[in-house]
């Protein structure tokens, strides 16, 4: 299969300044092109942060907008490029939306995070999204969730089922609990065996740290590459022929028994 390589572009967000945060990813996106990565990795709600009292202000549908500069910059530096942002999901309703777009501006598929966060007061302001997403790729099925959903299993597990090769994470996961990330983000894939890719935040807002640590970890759990706290571009080349690898090793999709679970 082919190879995949992209870049994780570990940012400072701004709260409530996108074209302060567009013209970070600008710059990041426009490094990635130069380091010949096929896709670039955005944090989540990358354009405002977790303004989400103004949420109104900032969403819009995935054709205009913010949304439109990304599709705009994706055909400019031939990436595909995959972050969230705020959405108009419906009159008065607003989603915390990943948008996967191609190098020629197309929207390959958007998942809006079913997990709404009570800590972030995501519940008060968001509508949960009500579906899944895999994407159908040159890679292989590529798996969409969003920072939260990671401590969900369940959901892992049925992008494995679904044959994912990789699941890709923007978050915005604050210090203290960085134990937790780096150990449900190894759990993660260990127990699908298929390459995790997250890409968190850095800098402070609301009183709240954000630590970075973006990372990849490869079927058998191991890191691929993690960063530190500051703001970063990370690139690596992922060999995605080591997912099959790891499942004929330990088939354990094979060896599954739901019908006792």
């Amino acid at each position: 299969m082919t190879p995949l390589k992209l870049s994780l572009a570990q940012m400072n967000v701004v709260l409530g300044e996108p074209e302060t945060n567009l013209q970070t990813v600008r710059l990041m996106a426009a490094e990635a092109a130069r380091r010949g990565s096929q896709m670039l990795l955005l944090p989540e709600l990358w354009s405002t942060g977790y303004d989400l009292e103004n949420a109104a202000n900032h969403a819009t549908t995935i054709d205009a907008g913010i949304f439109a500069e990304v599709a705009e910059m994706a055909v400019h530096h031939q990436l595909y490029i995959l972050g969230s942002c705020l959405s108009l999901l419906a009159e008065g309703k607003y989603g915390n939306t990943a948008v996967l777009f191609d190098p020629h501006g197309q929207a390959l598929e958007t998942y809006s995070k079913i997990h709404l966060f009570r800590l972030m007061q995501e519940e008060q302001y968001l509508t949960a999204g009500d579906h899944l997403t895999l994407v159908d790729s040159q890679w292989g099925k590529l798996g969409l969730a969003i920072c939260y959903d990671l401590r969900f299993p369940e959901m892992f597990r049925s992008y494995g089922l679904g044959g994912a090769n990789v699941v890709f994470l923007p978050s915005e996961w604050p210090h203290p609990r960085l134990a937790h990330w780096q150990t449900l983000l190894r759990a993660r894939a260990i127990e699908n065996q298929f390459y995790v890719v997250a890409c968190n935040r850095v800098g402070s807002s609301k009183q709240t740290d954000f630590f970075g640590h973006s990372c990849i970890i490869d079927p058998w759990g191991q890191t691929v590459l993690e960063a530190g706290e500051e703001e970063m571009l990370l690139t690596c080349e992922l060999d995605l022929s080591r997912v099959q690898a790891v499942r004929q090793k330990i088939p354990i999709f094979q060896d599954r028994r739901p019908e006792l679970y």
